[in-house]
């Protein structure tokens, strides 16, 4: 069981209101398909990502990227919660997509990286280690089917 600071409660939910969903989904998981090309694997239906510019560009990656912000915000919602909250979503990615759990964590990195560029001076040394606490969470539950 993870215990949340009121602290930590706060900064995530701080976070996720001032964030564009579409923007950074989009700007995360593009940034995972270009730096992790062996991710794209997963994707083959997305048509054309042979290059940044392609990726970037994918009407379907932007759509798929708001997808996971979404799929984060059910976590935000329900801190307390979150294994719960993604039970089925790990047995899917597990069972049925066979998805890489290490892939998880890379699409998180990515992830921090986008947010960082957004929160800017925002984006302090605790706020960050707040994410990163959230993030783990998240990680954690969607690989919980994989055990």
């Amino acid at each position: 069981m993870v215990v949340w600071t009121d602290f930590e409660r706060t900064t995530i939910k701080d976070i996720f209101s001032k964030i564009d969903y579409a923007v950074v989904g989009q700007a995360a998981f593009s940034r995972c398909l270009i730096v992790y090309p062996w991710t794209q694997r997963y994707f083959g239906g997305f048509g054309n990502l042979y290059n940044a510019a392609a990726i970037t560009s994918n009407a379907r990656v932007a759509a798929h990227g708001k997808v996971i912000m979404e799929a984060l915000e059910k976590a935000v919602k329900d801190m307390d919660n979150i294994k719960a909250t993604y039970a089925e979503l790990s047995a899917l990615h597990s069972e049925k997509l066979q998805v890489d759990p290490d892939n998880f964590m890379l699409l998180g990195h990515c992830l921090t990286i986008v947010v960082a560029s957004q929160l800017r001076k925002a984006f302090t040394a605790e706020v960050h280690a707040a994410f990163q606490k959230f993030l783990a969470v998240v990680v954690s539950s969607l690989r919980k089917q994989y055990y």
